[in-house]
């Protein structure tokens, strides 16, 4: 069974869903001798299922898949009918803004939508892939063993030491540590809850403190050089996971909107905001974020509701009107081939042996 201890390179591909993630981009990570990973998130079955076959055309090394944890697995959180109402709301309060979408035009929220999960969890379950981790809460205890049993390394993504004890317990020994600093959305198990504010390094030491040595972590969130992941080995980590770092990337599918935003100087900071999925989420701060600072926290019912105006953005090149993930270290992205990030970021670390334990 994979670990992380096998990595030549200590550096795990962020999966990053909605675009980025493509089968060339994790392919070209774990070609360089790191983990890369595919983002199951927003994708059917049927399209994952093809993506993992092209990974596995493009490279013999050991790779992951995320998936999403549907909400109703999630603690905390509003009751369900609330949420749909504050989405209907901000449905309502979108259409008379944009008027050029009206109600009908935008999506309804649908509240039965799990993104898949059924049909996504016996997939990577029957194709044995390598690494599965898991994204916005916990899954079952039985569905982390039933993965186990079949040869596959599980992750759960959290973001305090609380998430972490409660994965620890429900049987993960591969930890993704998301710290404040990342870009996209928030792991936290609590979708309408504050997210954490407890910087990564801290949070690392927090969680290697009280995990033992026995459950391997991976630390995300704001690592643009090769001392910001020297520092979070340090701390306690075992790798760590690099997403906006690969966003301008010839592999990555990140739009062409995307990538100009994360080079155009009028983008000068990154901020929190729920203005686009009901969830908290880290991106380049634009018009958008600023005129909906109260969005309601109901992901992914948020999500649902302005998938159109983000697309129409996306389409007529407005990059205040869309989504702009990416962490506080957007500024060390550059345009080069995944594999000469992985090498930049682990620069100064001894390669292991590939198969080393």
């Amino acid at each position: 069974m994979f670990t992380l201890a096998s990595l030549p390179r200590a550096v795990v591909g962020a999966p990053m869903a909605g675009g980025p993630s493509t089968p060339a981009l994790a392919a070209a990570v774990s070609n360089a001798g790191g983990l890369g990973f595919l983002a199951a998130g927003y994708k059917d079955a049927g399209a994952v299922a093809a993506e993992i076959a092209r990974v596995r055309q493009l490279t013999p090394r050991p790779f992951g898949v995320n998936l999403f944890v549907p909400d109703q697995a999630n603690t905390g959180g509003t009751g369900t009918s609330g949420r749909v109402a504050a989405a209907l709301a901000y449905r309502e309060q979108l259409a008379r803004e944009y008027p050029q979408y009206p109600p009908d035009l935008l999506p309804l929220p649908d509240p039965a939508d799990d993104d898949g999960w059924d049909a996504k969890l016996e997939l990577v379950h029957r194709l044995q892939v390598p690494v599965v981790s898991f994204t916005f809460g916990l899954p079952g205890q039985d569905v982390m063993a039933a993965l186990t049993a079949a040869g596959s390394a599980v992750a759960v993504t959290v973001t305090t030491v609380e998430e972490a004890a409660l994965a620890v317990s429900a049987g993960a020994r591969m930890l993704c540590l998301q710290g404040p600093e990342a870009g996209g959305h928030r792991g936290t198990f609590n979708a309408a809850g504050e997210p954490p504010a407890q910087p990564l390094a801290e949070l690392v030491r927090a969680v290697r403190a009280a995990a033992g040595p026995g459950v391997e972590l991976i630390a995300a969130g704001g690592i643009g050089a090769a001392a910001d992941a020297q520092a979070l080995r340090g701390a306690g980590a075992d790798a760590v996971q690099i997403g906006t770092a690969l966003l301008l990337s010839p592999e990555a599918g990140t739009s062409p909107v995307h990538r100009a935003a994360l080079q155009d100087p009028q983008f000068n900071t990154t901020a929190l905001t729920r203005a686009f999925s009901g969830r908290t989420a880290r991106g380049l701060a634009n018009r958008f974020m600023a005129e909906h600072p109260d969005a309601p926290a109901a992901y992914p019912l948020v999500n649902q509701v302005t998938k159109t105006l983000r697309a129409k953005a996306a389409a007529a090149g407005d990059p205040h009107g869309m989504s702009l993930w990416a962490g506080t270290g957007w500024r060390s992205a550059v345009p080069q081939p995944a594999a000469e990030t992985v090498e930049r970021i682990s620069a100064g670390w001894p390669p292991r042996p590939a198969g080393a334990g």
